[in-house]
């Protein structure tokens, strides 16, 4: 059973940066990985996503130009560089993968997508 533990986050100053990290465990990262947040009574964001066999990213276009997916194989560990950070991104953010390929590259940010979450993280962008 595929596990994911997160670490990263914490509070951050407008403009700061911030990385976080999903670690997987009990099985090899397999199709996507997707970062997911979700802020207080809003619903649920896809941010980013990115294959694990080969370099198709995507991005949700608030995060464009300032968040970076990357993956790290032989560690089983995704990150998200998250740069110029603003109060807007302040929410929970999971690492999620998926149990299946997904072809049409847009639809990796949808979270039905996924079947394995991470536990969560806590970014507060604040001054």
């Amino acid at each position: 059973q595929l596990q994911l533990a997160q670490s990263g986050g914490g509070l951050v100053q407008p403009g700061g940066s911030v990385r976080l990290s999903c670690v997987a465990s009990g099985s090899t990262l397999g199709y996507y990985v997707g970062w997911f947040r979700q802020a207080p009574g809003k619903d649920r964001e896809g941010v980013s996503c990115i294959s694990m066999s080969d370099d198709s990213t995507n991005y949700a276009d608030s995060v464009k130009g300032r968040f970076t997916i990357s993956r790290d194989n032989a560690k089983n560990t995704v990150y998200l560089q998250m740069n110029s950070l603003k109060p807007e991104d302040t929410a929970v953010y999971y690492c999620a993968a998926s149990s299946h390929p997904i072809t049409d590259q847009a639809m990796c940010l949808m979270w039905p997508e996924y079947v394995y979450w991470g536990q969560g993280t806590q970014v507060t962008v604040s001054s």
